[in-house]
């Protein structure tokens, strides 16, 4: 496993991060287009984990930055939903407390040599963020006519997310414990 090589993984999740300042200008003045910046950053996730694992292009620089640029786009959205008033402050605290405990944790395993692969409950967390993310930004946009109330929908999901994020939380840190000893 090597350290740092530019490759289609590391190229996705590098552009992840690119996309965000990209998302957040976007956004207020355009919620359509800006979850559309989401989606498609929301998307290299999934991508850039793929193709690691599909052509063997697993690096430790992947392995770090794959879960921040993660972090940041969740991180951004849910501070921009809190400044739209679409999402309560107290919410997003709580799940950008537990990224930053997850992954604190996984960067000290990793300088360790030990890796603490993402698990289901952490999987099914981003999922149901990304969900909430899309549907609180779209609330008011051009899919308003639509006969679901995507407010509620996304509110529903981002409880989801929040009780996931306690949950998963808790499993990453007892492997975390595990695997130190």
């Amino acid at each position: 496993m090597s350290t740092l090589r530019l490759n289609l993984p590391t190229i996705l999740t590098l552009s992840r991060i690119v996309l965000i300042p990209v998302f957040v200008t976007i956004v207020y003045r355009h919620p359509f287009l800006g979850a559309i910046v989401f989606g498609v950053a929301a998307i290299t996730d999934f991508l850039d984990g793929y193709f690691a694992r599909r052509s063997g292009q697993i690096t430790k620089f992947g392995i770090i930055l794959d879960p921040l640029a993660d972090k940041f786009l969740v991180i951004s959205a849910l501070v921009v939903l809190v400044d739209m008033e679409r999402l309560s402050a107290w919410m997003a605290i709580v799940i950008i407390v537990r990224e930053f405990l997850v992954t604190g944790l996984r960067v000290v395993a990793l300088a360790k040599d030990i890796v603490i692969p993402a698990e289901m409950g952490g999987k099914l967390k981003t999922t149901a963020q990304i969900t909430a993310v899309l549907c609180l930004i779209l609330m008011g946009s051009i899919l308003d006519n639509l006969p679901l109330d995507l407010y509620d929908i996304g509110i529903t999901f981002i409880w989801i997310a929040l009780v996931l994020s306690v949950v998963s939380g808790v499993q990453y840190t007892v492997s975390f414990w595990k695997r130190l000893r």
